[in-house]
C-alpha cells in the first residue's frame, strides 16, 4: 500500500509505566524515548502467541465444533477429512485453477480455501484488531494463506451472520483506525485481484470488495480495509502494527462452525507473516507438540528471538521463496527407509516442474505424491504385515495400513528420513509416521496425494521439532526441540 504503508509504526505500551512510539523504516534503527532500539539491545526483543491445536480444551468454549474429540479415531477422523480438502484446494492452486472464470455476478469459483476447509483449520492463536479498544479474535495460523481476515460488520445489514458467538464478530464502526481501500485505487483494481477484488465501483471512495464462492457452494462476501493488529512481545509490552490489510468477511453461507477467521503466513506481500517478520529480524518460527500426549508444554509461534529456549541443534535448508503461490517449497532430493535410498525419480520432487515438497502447518498427514507414497508403503509394508490388521471406516485413506499395536515395538520400524538437496536431513521420530489413531491401533501416517502435485510435510510430522522461516536468507531451519520457553507459562495475547 502507499502512505503510510511505507513504514511500520509501532506503539510499546510498557505494562507500566512509560509509553513510547518508534517508527520503522527499511534504512532506518529503531529509537523511542531516549533509548536506542538497535542490534545492541534488540536480543529480548519479539512476538510469542501460544498455538492451540483444534483438539485443545482450551477452545471448547469457542465452538462445537473445537476443543476434545469424543473418540481418539473421532479425532484423527476430523483432521483426515479436513487433510482431503485443504489436498484439493493446494491442487488447484497448483493446477493454476484458483482464478476461475466470473460469473455474470463477478463471482470468482474458487476453493474452500485453507483455514476454512471444511469450516476447521488446526492450530489456532490469539489476536486483537482495531483501536481504541483491540476486539480479540481466535485465528487459524496457515502457512499457506497470504490474507489475514475475520468476520465483520460493516455495511451489511440483512446479511447472514457469519459467526454464531456475537463477541466473534469484528465491528468496524467500534475501531477509529478502520478504514476501508477505495474500488478506484490501483491496490484493489490490480494487486487485490488475486484476493477477488471486484471491479464494481460506483463512486470513486467506495470500499473495495470481494465476492467468491467456494468450489463445495458456500460463498463470502466483504470488503478489503487497512487496520491496526495488537500483539504481544516477549517482554509482555505490546505493539501495534498499522495499516495491516484485511478482509472484512460480511458474510458467509455457511456460518456454523466456520473460524473467526485466518492469520495469513504464506509469503506474499501483504502477509502479516512478513509485516512481522520485517520488524523481527525477518524470520519466523514455531514448534509443536505430539498433540496426543498429556505433556504441558505449549505449541508457540514466534517472530524473532525466542524468549530463554534451550535450541536444538539446528540443520538449515533452502527455501524455494515464491515458486508456488504463498506456500514454502523445499528441495527434497530423496527419501530414505532403513538406510536405503528409495528409487523415486527426481521429477517427484521438482518444484519448478509438476512436483516438489511444501511445508504446511494446515495438513495433518504427511502426502507423497505418486511413486514417492508407493515407494515408501513398499518399503513399510513388509514390517507392519506382521501385526494383525485392522480396517477403520473413519479412515479411508489408510485403511490398508492401520493394525493392532499389542507388542508394537517401534524398534522393529525401520527410520524414514527426508533428504534435502544441499545435505540436510529431516529424521521424525517413528511416532511421527507410525500414528496412534485410537487406543489399540496404530496407522502408517501418510497419505497419498495425486502427481503431477505437491508433496506435503504435515504437521503430525513436524511435532517435537522447532521450525524456524529465515525468509532473509531464505533458510528452512529445523531441530528436535521439546518446545520448552520461558513465556510457556505466559497468557494469551
Amino acid at each position: 500500500m502507499s502512505g503510510p504503508n511505507n513504514f511500520v509504526q509501532l506503539l510499546l505500551l510498557i505494562s507500566c509505566c512509560n509509553v513510547a512510539v518508534l517508527f520503522f523504516q527499511a534504512d532506518a534503527t529503531f529509537e523511542f524515548e531516549n533509548d536506542s532500539f538497535n542490534n545492541d539491545n534488540n536480543n529480548h526483543t519479539g512476538v510469542w502467541f501460544e498455538m492451540l491445536h483444534r483438539h485443545s480444551p482450551k477452545l471448547k468454549s469457542e465452538s462445537e465444533f473445537l476443543g476434545p474429540p469424543k473418540s481418539r479415531l473421532d479425532g484423527m477422523s476430523q483432521l483426515f477429512h479436513s487433510d482431503m480438502a485443504r489436498r484439493q484446494m493446494i491442487a488447484s492452486l497448483r493446477q493454476g485453477k484458483r482464478r476461475k472464470a466470473f460469473e455474470v455476478s463477478q463471482t470468482a469459483q474458487i476453493p474452500l480455501r485453507s483455514g476454512a476447509d471444511s469450516g476447521l483449520g488446526q492450530y489456532f492463536v490469539s489476536i486483537r484488531i482495531g483501536t481504541p479498544r483491540p476486539q480479540k479474535f481466535i485465528l487459524i495460523t496457515d502457512t499457506g494463506s497470504d490474507l489475514t481476515w475475520m468476520n465483520c460488520e460493516y455495511l451489511c445489514k440483512d446479511c447472514p451472520k457469519p459467526n454464531p458467538h456475537p463477541g466473534r464478530v469484528f465491528r468496524a464502526k467500534d475501531s477509529s483506525s478502520f478504514r476501508t481501500i477505495p474500488c478506484s485505487s490501483d491496490d484493489c483494481k490490480i494487486e487485490l485481484q488475486d484476493y477477488f477484488s471486484l471491479t464494481e465501483c460506483p463512486t470513486p471512495n467506495a470500499p473495495c470488495k470481494f465476492d467468491y464462492r467456494y468450489l463445495n457452494g458456500p460463498n463470502a462476501v466483504g470488503v478489503f480495509a487497512n487496520e491496526t493488529v495488537t500483539v504481544g512481545l516477549h517482554s509482555h509490552m505490546k505493539v501495534r502494527l498499522f495499516d495491516v490489510l484485511i478482509g472484512c468477511t460480511e458474510s458467509y453461507s455457511e456460518g456454523s462452525g466456520f473460524p473467526d477467521g485466518v492469520m495469513g503466513l504464506g509469503y506474499r506481500k501483504h502477509s502479516l507473516a512478513l509485516r512481522l517478520a520485517e520488524i523481527f529480524g525477518n524470520k519466523f518460527s514455531y514448534c509443536l507438540v505430539d498433540h496426543l500426549s498429556s505433556s504441558k508444554h505449549k505449541n508457540f509461534l514466534s517472530f524473532g528471538d525466542v524468549p530463554e529456549m534451550k535450541m536444538p541443534k539446528m540443520q538449515y535448508t533452502e527455501l524455494l521463496l515464491g515458486y508456488l503461490n504463498a506456500f514454502y517449497p523445499v528441495n527434497v532430493s530423496g527419501i530414505s527407509v532403513g538406510g536405503s535410498m528409495l528409487n523415486i525419480s527426481s521429477e517427484i520432487w521438482n518444484v519448478t516442474g509438476e512436483g516438489g515438497m511444501i511445508i504446511d502447518s494446515g495438513t495433518s498427514l504427511t502426502l507423497l505424491a505418486g511413486e514417492a507414497y508407493d515407494r515408501v508403503v513398499d518399503a513399510l509394508k513388509p514390517v507392519i504385515a506382521r501385526y494383525t490388521k485392522v480396517v477403520p471406516p473413519e479412515l479411508p485413506d489408510l485403511n490398508d495400513l492401520c493394525f493392532e499395536d499389542e507388542e508394537f515395538d517401534k524398534a522393529t520400524i525401520p527410520r524414514l528420513l527426508i533428504h534435502f538437496a544441499d545435505g540436510a536431513i529431516f529424521k521424525p521420530p517413528v511416532k511421527s509416521y507410525i500414528i496412534d489413531v485410537a487406543p489399540g491401533i496404530k496407522c502408517v501416517g501418510i497419505a497419498r496425494a495425486d502427481f503431477p502435485g505437491s508433496s506435503i510435510l504435515g504437521n503430525i510430522m513436524q511435532q517435537n521439532h522447532f521450525w524456524e522461516y529465515d525468509l532473509g536468507r531464505g533458510k528452512l531451519g529445523f531441530g528436535p526441540s521439546s518446545c520448552v520457553t520461558s513465556d510457556s507459562n505466559s497468557k494469551q495475547h
